[in-house]
């Protein structure tokens, strides 16, 4: 018993050091993409010689902060969610509900992966603009955040299906970004 206690106490550390790892990843995206940005004005207004590699570096770091973040730093929790519906059932009927959902995201995303796969490997053969980098690399992310989708659902459809209903919506507990 002791044994499984010290595996979950580990499982848990090595989570939060992940989820640190990939903050930073994020972090350090938005800096990148904040100095472009920067390095943009500076170049274009000042010296009134405007470069192209700071957009395709800030549309490149702002596609991989959106995907990044969503696949591997925003909880299941946090999620945006019109939640009009699911506030006005039961319990029973939100679990089947959420069992619903569940299903529809894995098999939707399950299905369309060979397909991104396809396609982002094809497009080995393009290249940035500017940066001259393989498009390939580009959106690879997005096949980390097909991966991370169908892997986080697949959680929670297990959670469901041993009867964990999701939480009622509690309009005292949502907060708002104005």
């Amino acid at each position: 018993m002791q044994f499984l206690e010290l595996g979950r106490r580990r499982a848990g550390w090595l989570q939060r050091r992940a989820r640190i790892a990939a903050e930073g990843v994020l972090a350090a995206l938005l800096g990148v993409m904040f100095f472009a940005f920067m390095v943009q004005i500076v170049f274009r207004y000042l010296f009134n010689w405007p470069i192209g590699w700071t957009i395709e570096v800030t549309v490149i770091t702002w596609l991989w902060l959106v995907l990044w973040g969503a696949a591997l730093v925003v909880k299941e929790s946090e999620e945006i969610r019109i939640d009009l519906l699911t506030s006005m059932v039961g319990r029973r009927v939100r679990l089947a509900m959420a069992l619903v959902a569940s299903v529809a995201i894995v098999v939707l995303y399950g299905v369309s992966l060979p397909a991104t796969w396809s396609y982002v490997t094809f497009m080995k053969v393009e290249k940035s603009a500017y940066l001259k980098i393989p498009m390939s690399w580009l959106y690879s992310i997005y096949l980390l955040f097909v991966v991370a989708v169908i892997a986080r659902y697949l959680w929670l459809l297990w959670d469901l299906v041993r009867g964990r209903a999701p939480e009622e919506a509690d309009p005292a507990k949502t907060t708002s970004a104005l």
